[in-house]
């Protein structure tokens, strides 16, 4: 499992940001850093749908902090594209169909009450402009949500 002090794993996955055809490789973005990467099972869900709003609005805290929040899940970049829209967030998402990204950073799940296998675990991953993870969370259970404040807080921090 990943854990605070560990070096992120490096990914490069789609980008969902309104558009089609650009990835997202973490490397490239650590001058955007922190990064918030926000796990999440699945975009238009009831839970993650509210975790994704909470998220946008506490994006100009994150953005005061210097910090960039990414939503990361299995859906199709299509799918996060149109969850974009539908719920006004003005954040981007990674598409991790492949399910490589929910391997590395060992957050995978197999949600049994719907049938579905390799979904992301509810997790949030702040990493620092040299890569390293500087807070790490994970919630075996998909109802819960993360503690947006510990997380505005790790990310400020991660900016000093």
């Amino acid at each position: 499992m990943v854990e605070t002090g560990d070096t992120a794993p490096a990914f490069t996955a789609p980008l969902a940001n309104g558009s089609l055809g650009e990835s997202f490789t973490l490397s490239e973005r650590l001058d955007e850093a922190p990064l918030v990467l926000a796990f999440f099972p699945g975009a238009f869900s009831s839970v993650c749908t509210g975790e994704m709003n909470t998220f946008q609005e506490r994006l100009a805290a994150f953005e005061d902090a210097g910090a960039t929040v990414y939503g990361v899940s299995v859906d199709s970049p299509f799918a996060l594209n149109a969850f974009r829209e539908d719920e006004g967030l003005a954040f981007d998402f990674v598409s991790d169909a492949n399910g490589e990204v929910i391997d590395a950073y060992d957050v995978a799940m197999d949600f049994e009450q719907l049938g579905i296998e390799d979904i992301a675990k509810r997790a949030v991953f702040v990493v620092d402009g040299d890569g390293e993870v500087t807070y790490a969370w994970v919630s075996d259970d998909p109802g819960v949500e993360p503690d947006y404040e510990a997380v505005e807080e790790a990310a400020a921090s991660a900016a000093a």
